[in-house]
């Protein structure tokens, strides 16, 4: 299993064939949050991107 970590928090890497993208799910949440891009690079953005988002909800959106 191919992960990433951003914060403390794990995802598990797949690369999705039939969209040639790298797809990304965050482990060991109760919400599911879930991510993608074309590159690797791409991808750890938008991972970061979905880490704060979902911080940024955790505090109540300040």
């Amino acid at each position: 299993m191919n992960t990433m970590t951003h914060k403390g928090y794990t995802a598990r890497i797949e690369f999705d064939e039939r969209d040639n993208i790298f797809v990304g799910r965050v482990l060991g949440l109760r919400v599911m949050i879930s991510f993608h891009g074309e590159t690797v690079a791409e991808l750890h953005e938008a991972f970061a991107g979905a880490i704060e988002d979902f911080l940024s909800d955790c505090r109540g959106g300040k």
